[in-house]
C-alpha cells in the first residue's frame, strides 16, 4: 500500500503575509492532507502571532480545491462538542467534504488554563475525552441530539443538514493509553501517534521504532477486543517528536529511509511540519519540497 504524505502548517502567519501561500503551495506539492494545530497558543509561539484553527481551515478550504484539510489535534481543553460540531459541519460544507478531525485528550499546556480553570489531571482528561468523542460522533450524525452527561450536555441540539461526508467527517483519534485506543477503535477512521514522549530526549531511533511497534500491537488488540478489523483504520505518525527530530528532513534519502522503516511497521500516513525558520521545525525549504514531490513515488 502506498504511503500517504501530509503536512502540518502552524497558524502563526497573517493570511496576507505567507499564511495563504503555504496552503496553496501544499496543494501544488501534492500533499494528501494539510493539517493545523488547534491551540489558543503553543509552546515557544505563545508570545507571537497565532491564529484560530477553524477560521484558518475555512480560509484554506476556499483557497484550495483538492487538498484534504484538518486539525492535528483538537481537544476538549477549550472546546465543547455542541459548538464544535456546528463549526465542523460548516467547515465540511465549505470545503466540499475535505475535512478530517484530528482529536485528542489534550495536555497541560497553555490551553489547559486559558479559560481560568485548574489543569485537569490525566484521569480527568481521559474521563472528559471518553464522553466528548461519542457525543461529538452523535452530533455529527444525528439531526437532533439531547444528552445529559457528567461533563457535557446537549439539549435538542440541531445539526441539519449534517456533514457532506457520510455518515460524518472522519475522526483521526490521537491515543496511546487503553481508554484512548478504545475510542480510536470504536469511533476513529484513523489513529494518530507522535511516538513515545519518554524517548524524545535520550532515546534512540531504534527504541522509538520498537515503542511504536508496541503501540500498533495494542491498537490491533483493542480493535480485536471489540470485533473491529484494525486494517479499517489509517495509522498516522506525526513526526518531529521522536528521537529522530528533524533529521528525516535533512535530505530526500534520509526521509525515504525514515518513512520506509515506519511504513514497514504499518503506518499509512506520515505527517511532516512545514518549515518554520528559527524554530524546532526549521528545515531547508528546497529539500522539504523535494521530499514532498519525490518521496511518495519511492515509497509506493
Amino acid at each position: 500500500m502506498s504511503l500517504r504524505l501530509s503536512t502540518v502548517i502552524l497558524p502563526y502567519r497573517r493570511w496576507s503575509e505567507g499564511g495563504r501561500s503555504a496552503w496553496v503551495r501544499a496543494e501544488q506539492l501534492g500533499f494528501h492532507t494539510a493539517y493545523t494545530y488547534d491551540h489558543l497558543s503553543w509552546r515557544s509561539f505563545r508570545d507571537g502571532p497565532w491564529f484560530g484553527a477553524v477560521p484558518t481551515l475555512t480560509a484554506a478550504a476556499v483557497a484550495t480545491e483538492r487538498l484534504r484539510l484538518g486539525t492535528l489535534v483538537t481537544s476538549p481543553n477549550f472546546r465543547h462538542p455542541v459548538t464544535l460540531a456546528k463549526e465542523l459541519i460548516s467547515l465540511d460544507d465549505i470545503s466540499g467534504g475535505r475535512i478530517t478531525l484530528g482529536i485528542g485528550a489534550g495536555g497541560t499546556g497553555f490551553d489547559a488554563t486559558a479559560l481560568g480553570q485548574e489543569p485537569w489531571t490525566p484521569r480527568e482528561r481521559a474521563d472528559r475525552f471518553a464522553e466528548f468523542v461519542p457525543l461529538l460522533d452523535r452530533l455529527l450524525t444525528e439531526d437532533a441530539v439531547t444528552h445529559e452527561g457528567r461533563f457535557y450536555s446537549a439539549h435538542e441540539a440541531r445539526n441539519i443538514p449534517g456533514c457532506v461526508q457520510r455518515p460524518r467527517l472522519p475522526f483521526a483519534v490521537a491515543a496511546t493509553g487503553p481508554r484512548g485506543l478504545e475510542l480510536a477503535a470504536r469511533h476513529g477512521q484513523a489513529w494518530v501517534t507522535t511516538g513515545d514522549p519518554k524517548l524524545y530526549e535520550n532515546g534512540t531511533p531504534e527504541q522509538s521504532v520498537e515503542a511504536l511497534r508496541g503501540q500498533l500491537e495494542k491498537l490491533s488488540e483493542t480493535c480485536a477486543s471489540i470485533g473491529r478489523d484494525v486494517t479499517e483504520l489509517e495509522k498516522v505518525l506525526l513526526t518531529g517528536f521522536t528521537p529522530d527530530r528533524g533529521r528525516p528532513l535533512e535530505s530526500l534519502d534520509a526521509f525515504v529511509d525514515f518513512a520506509g522503516r515506519h511504513q514497514e511497521l504499518g503506518f499509512t500516513e506520515i505527517v511532516i511540519h512545514w518549515p518554520i525558520p528559527d524554530s524546532d521545525f526549521a528545515a531547508d525549504e528546497k529539500v522539504f519540497e523535494r521530499i514532498a514531490m519525490e518521496a511518495p513515488a519511492q515509497l509506493a
